[in-house]
């Protein structure tokens, strides 16, 4: 299987995500400031939710760049990253729907930490099909955001059975984190002869 094949179908599934959280955006029931005000809680977990995913999709849009050969095992480690963010939608209502409580927002970070630890699989798959002198293994490094994101997802999921609003500052704070962008598959691809 191509690299196209396998970018095509990641695209549709992120685009099918997508489609599932925005149809969870329900019309309020009343024609005043105070009808949205009760929606507040879901557009803000939509906002959140679909900048998460956003970023997912752009970075594995430069990712797949880097990939020649597609091997079974990264096939599998994609359909796994894919498995993780088609989650995220879930979590985000639970915790919607709930305000922002303990149990539910900390599971919306386990729904951001797997596609992350998903990340990492499919990472490894492609380095050891295209071995250490290939594009993504120069370009990756030591990695620091990805690291740092995964520490603050943890205390994150702990916190928010301290104060919820803590955890949902940190989520916010790692996805700001990723929206800057990462230029080291650029810098990589672009040195390549």
């Amino acid at each position: 299987m191509g690299r196209d094949r396998l970018t095509a179908f990641s695209d549709g599934v992120i685009a099918v995500i997508i489609t599932i959280m925005v149809l969870e955006l329900k019309v309020p029931h009343g024609a005043d400031w105070n009808a949205l005000r009760g929606l507040a809680p879901i557009f803000l977990s939509y906002v959140l939710s679909f900048v998460y995913v956003a970023i997912y999709w752009n970075n594995h849009h430069h990712f797949l760049h880097t990939v020649t050969r597609v091997s079974g095992p990264i096939l599998w480690a994609n359909n796994h990253l894919l498995f993780w963010i088609s989650l995220i939608p879930f979590s985000a209502g639970w915790m919607s729907e709930n305000d922002f409580a303990p149990l539910p927002t900390a599971v919306y970070g386990v729904s951001l930490l797997m596609p992350g630890l998903a990340w990492l699989l499919l990472q490894n798959a492609i380095t050891r099909k295209h071995g250490k002198e290939a594009v993504l293994a120069k370009a990756l490094g030591r990695d620091l955001k990805g690291k740092i994101s995964g520490v603050l997802y943890v205390a994150a999921i702990m916190l928010a059975f301290v104060n919820p609003w803590i955890s949902l500052a940190i989520y916010a704070l790692v996805a700001l984190i990723w929206l800057m962008p990462d230029r080291r598959i650029e810098h990589a691809i672009a040195a390549e002869p």
